[in-house]
């Protein structure tokens, strides 16, 4: 039976500073036991741990704890179409997506990890045109829902509304609507930071199923703007 999740150990934070400092693939490879012991074992075990009691706050999240197709993000950067040509990333990235969804761009929570930027993630980061248009459409017709989802007081004392916005309205948007600055929105996500030492003990289970909890109203705003279970 696989070991349950006690804690990332104070490699995980070390192993990513130092990646950070040599991004390149001969010092991964010199450092693959790191890689594995102090961040791939671990954060399969957070994904297994996590994955029942998820299923509480809605069986519609994915937790997957595989190498490769799962609820783990890939290490890897994709390069093909960027002139930063460093081959890794140096955080990890812990995605439970909707059942629905096929990527990153699904409604979903969000574990960040690298070192002093820890957090939490709630909703959706860039959504797709057809996906952002019936969000914006959603907070159009339910402004009093989307301003209960996203800044009522359980949900404001652990989450800041974060990512980029449009500069000018959205297309086909009136510029004078009171909702404006919201449906400028290209991320509809709430962050909450994380303290480096936190991650150290299996506490971190407690604190983001907590945190994903209360976000709950938030995210079924989201998919029923969608058109998707929650």
């Amino acid at each position: 039976m696989d070991p349950p999740f006690t804690g990332f150990p104070p490699g995980t934070l070390r192993f990513l500073a130092d990646l950070r400092r040599n991004n390149n693939r001969q010092w991964f490879q010199e450092n693959r036991n790191r890689y594995e012991e102090e961040f791939l074992e671990p954060a399969l075990a957070f994904i297994r741990t996590i994955a029942e009691p998820l299923q509480k706050i809605s069986p519609c999240l994915l937790a997957v704890p595989k190498k490769t197709g799962g609820s783990l993000m890939r290490i890897y950067r994709d390069i093909r179409f960027s002139k930063d040509k460093t081959p890794y990333k140096t955080n990890m990235g812990i995605h439970f997506r909707h059942r629905l969804g096929r990527d990153v761009h699904a409604p979903g929570c969000y574990v960040h990890i690298e070192p002093q930027g820890v957090f939490l993630g709630v909703g959706i980061w860039r959504p797709e045109s057809k996906s952002l248009l019936k969000i914006r459409s959603g907070i159009c017709e339910d402004p009093a829902g989307w301003k209960k989802a996203s800044r009522g007081k359980a949900f404001r004392e652990r989450f800041r509304l974060a990512g980029d916005s449009l500069k000018r309205p959205p297309v086909g948007f009136d510029a004078s609507h009171p909702m404006l600055e919201d449906l400028k929105r290209k991320d509809f996500i709430g962050a909450m930071d994380v303290a480096d030492n936190e991650i150290l003990d299996g506490e971190l289970i407690k604190t983001s199923l907590a945190a994903f909890r209360t976000a709950r109203p938030f995210m079924r705003f989201l998919c029923q703007t969608l058109g998707v279970p929650f």
